[in-house]
């Protein structure tokens, strides 16, 4: 079976003194998980998390690990690499593709905000980052709704969101339950705690990387 397509590398690890095994976010073929051969020991060409480029994926089975061939056409995030905090996105967001995403399984519009987020990155703050995380919720199956109430459909003083739904709730719809809603606006606080709940049910833990980014 054999591959060919173009993507990001969002995940590089030590295979063997030589090789590495690493994920290729694709917007055709979603992750591909495959070997790169003598990416550890590389000194010309060498493989980064964060470049993008051409890759062919081959195995003799579709069910095996496979092989990549690699090249690289620029780095997505080279650019980055000074700023800690807007470096920090990056890793939370290439770990919780690598954690959440399942194997060659289509997730095209999630592609393309990736890409929009690493260069929003370059100029905006951690409000694209936030908004990165609703597309990952949203692509996983839990949008989070914040357009109307819940309870009774009212559009004004949304400042509530239900953990349990994903949606929002009014003051008045709220106030029963304040102690168990969490407060709007959203904040990085709140999809991770969503996000926590999806590695929960996934039988995964939340990366550590994203463990790092700050509410």
């Amino acid at each position: 079976m054999k591959i060919e397509t173009q993507g990001i590398l969002i995940d590089l690890r030590p295979f063997s003194e030589r090789d590495a095994v690493a994920r290729i976010f694709t917007s055709d073929n979603g992750v591909l998980v495959g070997v790169l051969r003598g990416a550890v020991v590389a000194k010309k060409n060498k493989p980064m998390v964060g470049q993008m480029g051409n890759v062919v994926w081959g195995a003799r089975l579709e069910s095996q690990l496979g092989v990549f061939h690699w090249e690289a056409e620029r780095n997505l995030i080279a650019g980055l690499i000074a700023n800690q905090e807007k470096l920090m996105f990056v890793n939370s967001a290439f770990a919780l593709l690598t954690a959440l995403l399942p194997e060659r399984e289509i997730y095209q519009g999630l592609y393309f905000d990736t890409l929009n987020l690493l260069d929003d990155l370059h100029q905006g703050t951690d409000e694209c980052y936030l908004k990165w995380e609703q597309a990952l919720l949203r692509d996983l199956g839990y949008a989070l709704d914040l357009t109307h109430c819940s309870g009774c459909g009212r559009t004004t003083n949304l400042n509530y969101l239900s953990p349990r739904t994903a949606r929002a709730v009014c003051d008045e719809c709220a106030t029963p339950y304040i102690d168990k809603l969490y407060k709007l606006p959203l904040n990085l606080g709140i999809t991770k705690r969503f996000l926590e709940s999806v590695c929960l049910q996934q039988g995964t833990e939340l990366p550590i990387m994203r463990s790092w980014v700050k509410k």
